[in-house]
């Protein structure tokens, strides 16, 4: 009894110092200096479009808060998955920044399998305003975790000059079906010897863009692999493949080489999302050269002329030592300044979702380098038809499966045997 007494003595002592502790530490956070110096590190990808958006928003952040200084470490978003996945795994997240970019077909899965790793944004930062399908894709079971960004919809942003000197001209190319895109591609590669669209090989962005734009996904309303029998991807990969006979579309091994398609003229056109802008524009020779289009739809019952690629949010990290300044900094800058998307928006085309910013006459001014057409008015009207779909917390592991098929099927296997085989291999990978 007399030991027991002790231990329970002792326990009780132990709370005690351990409540008077809490409190110290939270009189020393509430008389902590709010002037103090302050470094936010964020990791994001692309420097004429991401970086130079959260650089931007540092500046007008530093105006009010002159103490806070934004770090922006240039990362690719491959590299940017890879060492959370790394870091979060093994609980090591001392190398991890306050503040990353996340694909919004990623934000599921990692806040999913890491719900420690990052921060609910409840009560920190409005995201109201925002269109209504960008806030879901980042709420995990009532939960909002991203700040959205870009809204990622597509467009056809082709060079007048290439098409024309084909005897062609850029509303030939509006409204129309994949099938018409090739056909009008064989007239620009014979009579300019350019090729009418480029693509990294070993991806398969154009996939995706396609099945989106018919309300389509890799998964089913239940969450089940639809890869095998989903028609709608069949007619996408013979697509392709058409292109790809056809000589329409150059395929290239990577990123870089990618854009340098677009900046040499080597290729007449890009079917991608509306922050391809920046990269388009950075090659100052071509201004006047390029106009917009809408995308090409799939000739099939439910197909649009509408679709959308990639889109990203900003999402906290848990590891944060500043947690409440990296909400404050995106509540006040990419959920509330209409001067900051005023101002990233003519050379980097990044169109706000958030819904106040698109009302800036900004939206509605002629773009000097795409021949004086109102880009930005055309592109929201394209992002307000976009069919929604779900990504699924697996979406990556089908997308590199599917990915690794069409190879195949530009290679000569058919259809339906690549697309019976990424099924399988995403069954066995996901445990369906």
């Amino acid at each position: 009894m007399k030991k027991s007494g002790l231990v329970v003595l002792a326990l009780l002592l132990g709370g005690v110092m351990v409540f008077l502790g809490c409190n110290k530490n939270k009189q020393e956070s509430k008389s902590a200096d709010p002037n103090a110096p302050v470094t936010l590190t964020v990791w994001c990808w692309d420097p004429s479009f991401n970086v130079y958006a959260m650089n931007e928003a540092a500046k007008i952040y530093k105006t009010d808060h002159s103490n806070v200084t934004v770090n922006v470490v240039e990362t690719a978003w491959d590299d940017v998955q890879q060492k959370l996945t790394t870091s979060l795994s093994a609980n090591q997240t001392g190398n991890l920044p306050d503040i990353v970019l996340m694909q919004d077909n990623a934000i599921q899965k990692n806040v999913t399998t890491f719900n420690k790793g990052f921060l609910a944004l409840d009560g920190k930062v409005d995201v109201s305003q925002f269109a209504q399908y960008k806030v879901d894709v980042a709420t995990i079971d009532g939960k909002k975790y991203g700040v959205p960004f870009d809204n990622g919809a597509s467009a056809t942003f082709l060079r007048k000059d290439v098409v024309e000197r084909a005897g062609l001209n850029a509303g030939d190319f509006n409204d129309i079906t994949w099938d018409r895109f090739i056909e009008l591609g064989k007239i620009v590669k014979e009579k300019t010897g350019v090729a009418m669209i480029s693509a990294v090989g070993n991806e398969n962005d154009l996939l995706p863009l396609m099945l989106q734009s018919a309300g389509v996904w890799f998964f089913d309303e239940a969450g089940k692999v639809n890869i095998a029998n989903n028609a709608t991807l069949k007619e996408a990969a013979r697509v392709y493949k058409a292109m790809v006979d056809a000589g329409v579309i150059l395929l290239v091994t990577d990123w870089n080489a990618y854009i340098a398609t677009l900046n040499n003229g080597t290729t007449a056109s890009t079917v991608n999302g509306c922050w391809i802008v920046g990269s388009i524009s950075a090659e100052a020779s071509q201004s006047g050269n390029w106009a917009v289009v809408s995308t090409p739809r799939l000739n099939i019952p439910g197909g649009t002329n509408y679709s959308s690629v990639g889109g990203s949010s900003w999402v906290v990290l848990a590891n944060s030592q500043n947690p409440d300044v990296a909400m404050d900094f995106l509540n006040k800058t990419f959920a509330g300044s209409v001067a900051l998307y005023e101002t990233i928006l003519p050379s980097s085309g990044a169109i706000a979702t958030w819904l106040p910013a698109s009302n800036s006459p900004v939206y509605g001014q002629p773009n000097a380098f795409f021949g004086g057409q109102k880009i930005y008015q055309d592109i929201v009207g394209y992002a307000g038809k976009v069919p929604m779909i779900k990504f699924g917390i697996f979406n990556y592991e089908a997308r590199n499966n599917v990915a690794l098929a069409l190879a195949d099927i530009v290679k000569g296997t058919p259809i339906d045997e690549a697309l019976v085989k990424a099924q399988k291999d995403t069954e066995f990978l996901i445990g369906q």
